[in-house]
């Protein structure tokens, strides 16, 4: 029997409700009798089935597309990390490894529908989750400069279900909701638990992961709960490397220490990984309730950099390139008369002039004597994410407000990434450098307050038209806390060349240290209005006022319609925005990065600083989208099909500019306004809103559910068909840039699932197809090609020892598909050993291959 569209929305809201205000159109609870409520209860009960292994994912009766992934169907993979979970269940999500990426490699940034990890809200139970404080500077695609929230601290074993709009719902919930919207629903049992033990490792004999997670469900008095989750995990480093030529040159002309392995591509090391995720409930009063819930996740992350060759690396061994040795004079009145060194060989060491002028000379000095091997300095950061939000929600029961829903609510959340470098010099130190240095962090912290009405009245027509109306108050602050003194000091070297600064990441000085805050209100109204039980009809508004750029208004209109029992068609057109971070408008960085093949240093400055404004820049704008989408549903028997269309338009979109030369007038501005490494920087680069792009695709999911091979049987289909085009851009942006906005993601991803559950044996496997691709390597476009397409293989098998113990055993990319390897040669002619990778970083299943893992869990 077919679900009259209104009667199921209101189903959603209210079970939407139940976690905070719901992800679902109003984002408020609805009005009801106690007859009406009992109808809504029960359809409850129909879609909370769905998102578990033997139903669809999908809501059928919805006007816009949600995905509903179950807690259980995330658990189902080898992979420990949600961002990698939630891409094996959503074909429009991607997700790269970022292997040498800066601050990009402690947090991932994602992608839903071809957009930057901040063009998606993130909520907690219905809440604005809150930022990353890594604002991801290298990488030259997509998430150039996204700052978006850091999902990988959620862990699956926390989580009821994830749900994903994929629409656009500025009006409903503000900024950042251009792609869609994630909302993570934390468990709610107030009883039983799980205990899981799992340890995997990649195909080659590295990344062992180990990860212990828990969930229990208590009772908080006898009319609550308190469900509580942690996850602990550990993850070596991987390396899927080869030998760079010039150190293995440097090793061949006899150049001691230098390492085997001189630059390694993979992924992180991750230590001590531990979170904890509390969610509490407590009913008051017939009509009303609290609820509290929040976390505490720290993890250490440590990954590769690029190697420093010890004849050519700037501001440390020469400074033109590998012609002359940088020698310094170390004597107070600079009589010591050191040599020039001309480099002539691959072996520096061995030239007489350097024997005798430097190695045998005490008042001259070169890093060759203290690191004759070159060094490769190591990146890393202390993450920590903390949040808490608190509120009452229920219904007024006297007065003008009677039968009216309500949603009070306050949230904070913080995100720190202390940052370290190992390994590295601060080369105007010379031969008193420390070689590890911390050089400072960033912090995120947001608030918010929200408060929401909802209620249910008669118009006369098929059911109420639900109005609901909120406010919500919105404080970001981003802060940057000045490093230790030796990675940002000039030391007695600096005049003569010497770089200053812990060399590929110099610390924040005292003076770019502050914070930085912005507030903004919003307050919103949204109309659902079922015509007839066939065609229902919402419109949503949201005003939001900044105090930074000012007002912005924003609508949405939604549509559906059964056509018959079995199909209905549904639409919707909205207007949307994503405004500029604090964080992005005031963050200054010294990035060391590839430029034509070439290592350099580049600075990021704000954009309103003087030489950023002389180059371009101006005071960062909120981006602007136009959207619409339009589907339809089909549903006959145990086969379950949606089909939608989507085209999002957005002007003015935030990145970081390409990179521009400096001339020397330009060095001589940013030295007196104190940026450090003025003459060994090359480049400069700042946050603009300098291009628009138009984004289009398809998304279909299909389920089937039937009593095959003796048990219960689910086969999902997922496909995705995305497509951007950069409208327009200016210089500033540059056509590579362009080209990496336009080809890096692939155009068609799918994924086909087989379930099967037997009474003590079930098992799943899933073919995950990722068509063609642009490859890049290291952000130059001379390494760009296209790659293949490439199918990778996901299975696992669980063997239920009784109704508490199981067992499972499986592997990711099973038959260990191979990242498309790299094909372009070196200045000698030796392919694939530019700087030391095997495949193209740009991957969208990674680089590392096939990982098997075994799993225990104790269920209670």
């Amino acid at each position: 029997m077919k679900l009259k569209s209104n009667a199921l929305n209101q189903a959603i809201k209210f079970a939407l409700a139940t976690t905070t205000a719901g992800l679902f159109i109003s984002g408020s609870a609805i009005a009801a009798d106690e007859q009406e409520q009992t109808k809504v209860n029960k359809n409850v009960e129909k879609i909370a089935v769905v998102g578990t292994r033997s139903a669809p994912r999908s809501i059928g009766d919805s006007p816009v597309p949600i995905d509903i992934i179950g807690g259980e169907e995330l658990e189902k993979s080898g992979n420990t990390d949600m961002l990698e979970l939630l891409k094996g269940a959503v074909p429009s999500f991607n997700v790269h490894q970022n292997p040498i990426s800066d601050a990009a490699s402690l947090v991932r940034p994602a992608n839903l529908r071809g957009l930057p990890s901040d063009s998606t809200l993130v909520l907690l139970n219905g809440k604005r989750r809150h930022r990353a404080s890594v604002i991801a500077f290298l990488g030259g695609g997509i998430n150039d400069g996204a700052q978006g929230a850091d999902i990988s601290v959620i862990p699956s074993i926390a989580i009821k279900q994830v749900e994903v709009l994929r629409d656009g719902a500025a009006a409903q919930y503000g900024s950042d909701a251009i792609a869609g919207v994630m909302n993570f629903q934390l468990k709610d049992a107030s009883e039983g638990g799980k205990l899981e033990i799992r340890h995997g490792q990649f195909y080659e004999g590295d990344g062992d992961t180990t990860q212990v997670s828990g969930n229990v469900g208590l009772p908080f008095t006898d009319n609550g709960f308190a469900n509580l989750s942690f996850q602990y995990k550990t993850a070596d480093a991987t390396s899927r490397s080869v030998q760079r030529a010039d150190a293995a040159a440097l090793s061949a002309a006899g150049v001691p220490d230098v390492s085997s392995l001189a630059q390694v591509w993979g992924a992180p090391e991750v230590d001590d990984d531990i979170t904890i995720f509390g969610n509490v409930g407590l009913e008051l009063t017939n009509d009303s309730e609290f609820y509290m819930f929040g976390n505490y996740s720290e993890r250490d992350v440590r990954g590769g950099f690029y190697y420093r060759n010890p004849q050519t690396r700037s501001g440390v061994y020469s400074n033109d390139g590998g012609e002359t040795l940088l020698v310094a004079d170390t004597t107070p009145d600079m009589s010591a008369n050191c040599p020039t060194i001309t480099i002539t060989d691959g072996n520096v060491l061995d030239d007489p002039a350097y024997i005798n002028g430097v190695a045998n000379n005490p008042d001259c000095f070169a890093f060759n004597e203290m690191l004759p091997g070159g060094f490769t300095p190591n990146f890393g950061g202390n993450i920590t994410d903390t949040s808490l939000t608190i509120g009452t929600k229920g219904r007024f029961t006297g007065g003008f407000l009677k039968d009216t829903y309500y949603d009070l609510s306050g949230t904070v959340g913080l995100n720190e990434s202390r940052y370290f470098i190992y390994d590295t010099v601060n080369a105007s130190l010379g031969a008193d450098t420390p070689r590890d240095f911390s050089p400072g962090k960033y912090e995120q912290l947001e608030k918010n307050f929200n408060f929401d009405l909802s209620k249910g009245i008669d118009f006369g027509l098929a059911y109420d038209v639900n109005i609901a109306g909120g406010f919500e108050w919105h404080e970001e602050t981003f802060t940057i806390v000045s490093g230790d003194e030796a990675s940002y000091t000039a030391g007695p070297l600096t005049e003569q060349g010497f770089g200053i600064g812990s060399n590929g990441f110099p610390g924040f000085k005292p003076s770019q240290a502050g914070e930085f805050s912005r507030r903004n209100y919003a307050a919103y109204v949204d109309v659902e209005a079922p015509f007839t039980e066939d065609f229902l009809m919402g419109v949503a508004l949201r005003f939001e006022d900044y105090d930074s750029f000012g007002t912005t208004t924003n609508y949405k209109v939604m549509a559906q319609y059964h056509l018959t029992e079995d199909l209905n068609v549904r639409g919707s057109v909205s207007s949307g925005f994503r405004a500029p971070t604090v964080g992005q408008a005031n963050v200054s960085n010294v990035q060391t990065s590839l430029d034509g093949g070439v290592l350099q240093d580049s600075a990021l400055l704000p954009p309103t600083n003087p030489i950023a404004v002389q180059l371009g820049g101006t005071e960062l704008e909120p981006e602007e989208s136009q959207s619409y989408t339009l589907g339809a549903v089909y549903t006959i028997g145990e086969l379950f099909l949606t089909l939608d269309y989507y085209n999002i338009q957005v002007d003015d979109r935030i990145s970081q500019s390409d990179k521009i030369n400096l001339s020397q007038a330009d060095k001589d501005t940013l030295a007196a306004a104190g940026v450090p490494n003025v003459q060994g920087l090359a480049q400069v680069s700042f946050f603009t809103n300098d291009f628009d792009t138009t984004t289009q695709g398809i998304d279909l999911v299909a389920n089937y559910t039937a009593e095959l091979m003796g048990g219960s049987s689910t086969f999902s289909l997922a496909y995705n068909w995305n497509d951007t085009e950069v409208t327009k851009f200016s210089e500033i942006t540059g056509a590579f840039k362009v080209k990496r906005l336009e080809e890096d993601l692939p155009n068609h991803r799918a994924t086909f699932t087989l379930s099967q559950q037997w009474e003590s044996v079930s098992a799943f496997a899933r073919a995950n197809y990722y068509g063609e691709y642009q490859g890049v390597h290291v952000d130059y476009d001379a390494t760009a090609k296209t790659a293949d397409a490439a199918v990778t293989i996901d299975a696992e098998v669980t063997y239920f020892l009784n109704e508490s113990v199981s067992f499972s055993v499986g592997a990711q990319n099973l038959f260990d598909q191979d990242a498309e390897k790299l094909d372009f040669a070196d200045a000698t002619g030796i392919p694939n050993n530019n700087w030391g990778g095997q495949f193209y970083e740009t991957s969208p299943f990674g680089i590392n291959g096939g990982f098997y893992y075994a799993k225990a869990t104790y269920t209670f």
